[in-house]
């Protein structure tokens, strides 16, 4: 077996780092979706040891995600938890046939800027909800509330005093604990703060509300007839879709990121999508939460020096074994300490460092970074993401859309008019513009060689303008015709002149 899948040292120190970082993710993700702590431990321990194994990545760890949290809470409020096994089973499907039929590379064609605010509205709205917890107070059922209630918190109303210091010190442990970067490495940030504020909590005797967690097998809950009937719902086939896609982009996306961060084999896109279905499935199946490659756990586990996919299944049976043998030390923890957490895993969704840069290099990509992010908190991550994408691909249709009208002296009164780029309906108004203001006494030569393309608008366009500008032109060289005796022949040899002049070059 070890002659196969060989354990070097640094995969076993750096599965430990991972789980030590896993832990309290996956609990506090299942929190935050609204769902029972072991569901999310359950997606942990498959991701680590099913899709560990698989052939993909190497080196990118799988697990619940802050990126799915708002997704998940909003299926599991509209359909109920009974309905998550056939959400996710049925995404998970969805990435396997994607995967099969090679379509994983074509996720990278996303638009960088709708990825990013994809990821910051979810920042955004995962703040927005987990920061009423970290104050121990009550949050508003609908997003418009919750943001309307945070001057509310500011001043203190219906904030729990030893919940906004557990809260808040975990969320300061998290910020200065990386600064200590030897230590860093070996002891995680989120479980040394979350067990910081365990201890505190115990060691003070805190009145603060602790994570309910029973048995693993418990919670586990495989879909049943009545559940897969409600795939008849087209929004439950909805959710599915946007779970398969949202899933598929992030974890594609962070396997890029991870390639940079190491030497070893690349990632293979379709096989690392059939992967990620396969994790999903088997969650579908014992009705846990949707998995995506992770960012966090995946840099923890190459900063720790991971050699091989040995790191990630190992992190996974370490997560098993602690929830089989000490299923109650999670009982200890603090729920303002996991919202802490989620609070500042949602800051660090918001491409901060990349905002001002962006807008100066690229506004048009700020834009639609923004207006995704602002959809998404204030409608829904599925709409949020479609207006993006659609944005996206406007703003595209529009850059590619350029074309450029010059104007040069030809041989006698001959105007040659050179029109490139790619002509599109998109800058219909502006050609006509150039075209319309040319001298109306001028005979002229529309050379349209240089269109890369040209839609069936423009090309309607440009045949009416030069069918009148022949019109106009043939009408002023009858009447001069009419006015000067003996200038017929003069006046055929022009109108034949006219004819060429008019005719746009192939």
């Amino acid at each position: 077996m070890f002659r196969t899948f060989p354990i070097h040292r640094a995969d076993l120190t750096a599965s430990l780092v991972v789980f030590l970082v896993a832990l309290p993710l996956c609990v506090g993700v299942a929190v935050a979706s609204g769902v029972p702590a072991e569901l999310g431990l359950i997606t942990g321990i498959v991701g680590g040891l099913l899709v560990g194994l698989l052939p993909g990545s190497s080196l990118q760890v799988s697990g619940p995600a802050a990126g799915l949290t708002v997704l998940v809470f909003e299926a599991v409020q509209r359909f109920g938890v009974g309905a998550l096994g056939v959400l996710v089973l049925g995404a998970g499907l969805v990435q396997i046939v994607l995967g099969v039929l090679r379509l994983g590379r074509w996720f990278r064609a996303v638009s960088v800027a709708v990825v990013q605010g994809m990821l910051a509205g979810i920042g955004l709205v995962l703040m927005a909800g987990q920061v009423y917890v970290v104050a121990g107070a009550e949050a508003p059922a609908s997003m418009a509330g919750k943001l309307s209630g945070l001057p509310g918190l500011v001043t203190g109303t219906g904030v729990s005093g030893p919940a906004l210091a557990v809260g808040a010190g975990t969320v300061a442990v998290l910020v200065l604990w990386p600064r200590w970067r030897r230590v860093a490495r070996v002891l995680p940030a989120p479980l040394v703060a979350v067990g910081a504020a365990a201890g505190a909590t115990a060691l003070f005797r805190l009145p603060v509300e602790r994570i309910r967690v029973g048995g693993l097998f418990d919670a586990v809950r495989p879909p049943g007839g009545d559940d897969w009937a409600r795939l008849a719902d087209l929004g439950m086939v909805g959710t599915v879709l946007a779970f398969a896609l949202i899933a598929s982009a992030e974890s594609l996306f962070s396997a890029a990121a991870v390639d940079r961060m190491h030497r070893g084999p690349r990632t293979d896109y379709d096989k690392e999508l059939v992967a990620q279905g396969a994790g999903n499935t088997v969650c579908g199946v014992l009705g846990a939460l949707p998995m995506t490659a992770v960012i966090v756990r995946s840099s923890a586990n190459v900063d720790a020096g991971a050699r091989t996919k040995a790191s990630r299944v190992l992190h996974g049976l370490w997560l098993l074994l602690f929830v089989a043998a000490l299923p109650g030390a999670l009982g200890v923890i603090p729920v303002a300490a996991l919202a802490g957490v989620l609070v500042h895993a949602g800051f660090k969704l918001l491409p901060v460092r990349v905002l001002v840069p962006l807008w100066r290099a690229h506004r048009g990509e700020a834009v639609v970074l923004g207006v995704t992010a602002v959809t998404v908190v204030a409608t829904s991550l599925f709409e949020g993401v479609l207006v993006g994408l659609l944005l996206a691909v406007a703003k595209t249709a529009w850059d590619m859309s350029h074309v450029h009208v010059e104007t040069v002296e030809g041989p006698g009164a001959l105007l040659l008019v050179r029109v490139t780029g790619n002509a599109t309906f998109l800058r219909l108004p502006k050609l006509l513009d150039a075209l319309d203001a040319l001298p109306a006494d001028r005979k002229v030569r529309l050379e349209l060689s240089g269109l890369r393309h040209t839609d069936h608008a423009c090309a309607a366009e440009l045949e009416g303008w030069a069918a009148q500008r022949e019109a106009r032109q043939a009408g002023v060289e009858g009447e001069r015709a009419g006015a000067g005796a003996g200038s017929g022949a003069g006046a055929g040899e022009e109108d034949g002149q006219r004819e060429g002049a008019l005719s746009s070059a192939p």
